[in-house]
């Protein structure tokens, strides 16, 4: 599940299209050769044929998942202190995922959400089973994933080609178009629904270069992620990815990951590349009506500077807080385009022209694009230690085994976050960036901004670290680790955080 202003954002599954025995997809050539499939005037008379074509790629996507439990039933509680040294050793327990997903050639490679298959912090992932529509199960290797767009590919294999489906061309798509989804909704097996287009870009304010989603009514609820939108050529045009709710179930807002931005991500992970993604070093804002009235600009168009990283491209390319980028190499930045998203698709080295408004004037900057850091590299940037915001409160299974087991969300510490909290000459060890206030750590004075220097006397420089040293307790049978922390402007200290 993602959450969203309060609004439930559920996590959806998806389908393809077929092919013969021959390995030739069948699906979109048969759906754009035969006119009774698709009248040109009106709605569909039935989805049936079209549907009949596209199932056979669609496929249910399972994982077996290893959990470990604390062996205290009142841990995490005011009330775990009870059992005293009678608590049981940590256990672990079997756990499961169900998706949907669509197979993209005839050796089997298969398409799906990376939320599908990613286990949350506190488990392990042991093994992904695909099942056809006919009931049959294969095991599935994880060829590659990427977290950023929340794609991921798999493979199967079989002494037969498999039937696939292909990508279409989102941007052909039109508000009001009709679609199909096929998915595999609360483990039901094969279900299909119908819609339209509610809205070909739908930024939906999450924020992030993949915040650029096809809308569509067509009924999609949890367990359809990873799942197919087709158009009536029987074309995959998205990926179905979350939905808007206030219950959890459908309400006819649905997302899905446009073909045009999944197909040449999921491309490269199955030839095994690299994903370089451009970067510029801004931290932007989308216009708003206040802002565009202030700077005499229009609403919609270009997004505002806040602030720009010191040595990186855009300090380089001379852009400041307070310009409004309108245009990336001819290319207009808008609600559909964001400057992140169009940044992101630029291979990094390359020099485009910025056109910005800076004190009512335009200007062009070149700039070269930067390769953009890793995700704990971006948040070390935009981490505020005098920040405290109730939400950044680690969520249960969400923030990892450091999260799950002293309720705490960490990062590793660089020169600039030294820099940031006072503590220049500390040049290792993990930043706290949230403590769960019901948490030992945070009773005992452990807050955002505390830097974690090792764990049960060893260094600590990355997050595994920690995760390793709170394994090996646990393996031990041991009921807390000892920290040694300094907190900002003050020395360092030793303090024994209870497991939870």
């Amino acid at each position: 599940m993602r959450y969203s202003y309060g609004i439930t954002t559920a996590l959806l599954a998806g389908g393809a299209a077929i092919s013969l025995i021959t390995g030739q997809p069948v699906g979109a050539q048969v759906a754009q050769n035969d006119d009774r499939l698709v009248p040109r005037a009106g709605a569909p008379a039935s989805f049936a044929d079209l549907t009949a074509q596209l199932q056979p790629a669609v496929v249910n996507i399972s994982t077996r998942q290893r959990i470990t439990v604390s062996g205290n039933p009142l841990a995490g509680t005011p009330f775990a202190d009870l059992f005293g040294n009678q608590q049981g050793a940590p256990t672990t327990r079997q756990a499961q995922s169900l998706g949907s997903g669509f197979i993209v050639s005839a050796d089997g490679y298969v398409v799906t959400n990376n939320h599908v298959i990613q286990p949350d912090g506190r488990a392990e992932l042991e093994a992904v089973t695909v099942t056809m529509p006919d009931g049959t199960e294969y095991p599935a290797e994880v060829v590659g994933r990427d977290p950023q767009s929340d794609l991921a590919v798999l493979k199967i294999s079989r002494s037969e080609p498999f039937p696939f489906v292909h990508f279409g061309d989102s941007s052909e798509s039109r508000v009001g178009d009709w679609v199909i989804a096929i998915g595999n909704p609360f483990g039901l097996g094969g279900t299909v629904t119908s819609g339209i287009v509610s809205a070909v870009y739908r930024n939906t304010g999450a924020g992030g270069a993949y915040d650029r989603f096809i809308q569509t009514d067509a009924s999609i609820n949890r367990g359809n992620s990873g799942g197919p939108l087709f158009d009536m050529q029987g074309n995959v045009i998205g990926i179905n990815n979350a939905i808007f709710s206030t219950t959890g179930g459908s309400v006819g807002i649905g997302f899905a990951i446009p073909a045009e931005t999944a197909a040449p991500i999921i491309d490269k992970l199955i030839a095994g590349e690299e994903i370089l993604r451009g970067y510029l070093g801004v931290r932007i804002q989308p216009m708003t009506e206040d802002l565009a009235d202030a700077l005499g600009l229009a609403q919609n168009r270009g997004e505002f500077v806040q602030s720009v990283q010191p040595g990186e491209p855009a300090e380089a390319a001379g852009l400041q807080a307070g310009d409004v980028v309108l245009k990336v190499d001819g290319k207009d930045v808008s609600p559909d385009q964001s400057l992140s998203f169009i940044v992101a698709n630029i291979e990094p080295g390359r020099r485009i022209n910025l056109e910005i408004v800076r004190d009512g004037q335009r200007r062009t900057l070149p700039a070269t694009v930067g390769r953009r850091p890793s995700e704990e590299a971006l948040a070390a940037q935009a981490f505020n230690p005098d920040e405290q915001n109730p939400l950044d409160a680690p969520r249960p299974g969400g923030a990892g085994l450091v999260g799950e087991a002293l309720g705490l969300q960490v990062i590793p510490m660089t020169s600039q976050l030294g820099a940031q909290l006072g503590m220049p000459d500390v040049t290792g060890g993990l930043v706290v960036t949230a403590a769960d206030p019901n948490s030992d750590a945070a009773a005992k004075g452990v807050q955002r901004g505390t830097v974690i220097l090792s764990a049960n006397n060893r260094p600590v420089t990355q997050v595994a670290d920690l995760e390793g040293v709170i394994r090996a307790a646990r393996a031990e049978r041991r009921e807390a680790v000892l920290l040694r922390v300094r907190a900002r402007g003050g020395p360092p200290l030793s303090i024994a955080i209870r497991l939870r």
